[in-house]
C-alpha cells in the first residue's frame, strides 16, 4: 500500500480526482486528495491573501495531522507551487513528487512566469476587470480555442468543468517560489502529457529557466499523451501509471 495525496490544479477541488483516487483504491492505496483554500467546497475562505503559502499549509496539514508518511505526492498543472513548496517543508514525509504537466519552479519564479509577455498582459487584465484585482476567472473551457489542452475531454466533461470550477485566488499565481539550498534529495517525477518529453528533457538539458528544475539526479519520467487534463481525458492509464511508480519509481 501507498500512500497517495492528489492535489488539483487551477479552479478545482479534490473532486477532480475522483476517477483516480477510487481506482487506486481499488489497488490497495491509501488516497487523500485536498481542495485548497479559496476554491471548490471552500471558495467561501477566498481573500486576496490566500497564496503559495497559504495553499503549502493545506497539503502540510493534511500529511502531518493524517500522520501520514512515505507519501506520494501527486501535483497537476498549478497546483505544482503549494506541492513543491510543501515536499520542501516536510521532506522527511515525502517519497516523492509527482508533477502531472507541470514541474517544480526554480526560487525567484512564480507561475505567471509561464506565461509569454502577451498571454500575461492579458491575464493581469481579466484579473483586473473581471476577477476583482485578486481573482482569476474560469476559464471558457472551449476546445475550439485550446484544442491542445482539452484534447480527450467531452462535451459533458468540459460543461461539469465549467459548472464546477471556481476563481483562483490570482496570489497562487504570482507568488515567487523560494527553496531551500540545498533541495531536498527527494525523487520526483514527471509525466508529460501536452508536451513531448523529449522536447521536455531537450529543453531541461539546455537550461531553459522554466524547465532546468525538471532535470538531475533523483527524477524518472513517464509520458501520457493526452491533453492537460489526464485525471478526466485518461483517469485510468493515470491511476496505472501512479500504482506502477509506487512500485518502481
Amino acid at each position: 500500500m501507498t500512500v497517495f495525496v492528489l492535489v488539483p490544479g487551477y479552479w478545482l477541488g479534490a473532486w477532480a480526482w475522483d476517477e483516480v483516487a477510487a481506482s487506486l483504491r481499488a489497488a490497495g492505496h491509501d488516497v487523500h486528495a485536498v481542495t485548497l483554500t479559496g476554491v471548490a467546497e471552500r471558495a467561501g475562505e477566498a481573500t486576496p491573501e490566500v497564496n503559495v503559502d497559504t495553499h503549502a499549509a493545506d497539503i502540510v496539514r493534511v500529511v502531518e495531522d493524517g500522520g501520514l508518511t512515505g507519501v506520494v505526492l501527486v501535483a497537476h498543472s498549478g497546483a505544482n507551487m503549494a506541492a513543491t513548496a510543501a515536499a520542501d517543508l516536510v521532506p522527511e514525509r515525502i517519497a516523492r513528487v509527482v508533477y502531472v504537466d507541470t514541474g517544480p519552479m526554480p526560487t525567484g519564479m512564480a507561475a505567471i512566469d509561464f506565461h509569454d509577455p502577451q498571454s500575461r498582459a492579458a491575464l493581469e487584465k481579466q484579473v483586473a476587470e473581471e476577477g476583482d484585482g485578486w481573482r482569476i476567472p474560469v476559464p471558457p473551457f472551449d476546445p475550439d480555442a485550446d484544442p491542445v489542452n482539452l484534447a480527450g475531454l467531452s462535451r459533458e466533461q468540459l460543461a461539469v468543468m465549467r459548472e464546477r470550477g471556481t476563481p483562483q485566488p490570482f496570489g497562487t499565481a504570482t507568488q515567487r517560489a523560494a527553496r531551500p539550498d540545498p533541495l531536498p534529495a527527494t525523487p520526483r517525477t514527471l509525466v508529460a502529457t501536452t508536451i513531448p518529453l523529449g522536447e521536455v528533457r531537450r529543453m531541461a538539458e539546455e537550461e531553459h529557466p522554466l524547465f532546468s528544475a525538471m532535470a538531475g539526479p533523483g527524477w524518472t519520467y513517464r509520458e501520457l499523451p493526452t491533453g492537460h487534463w489526464p485525471m478526466f481525458s485518461k483517469p485510468g492509464e493515470l491511476a496505472a501509471l501512479l500504482d506502477e511508480l509506487s512500485v518502481s519509481g
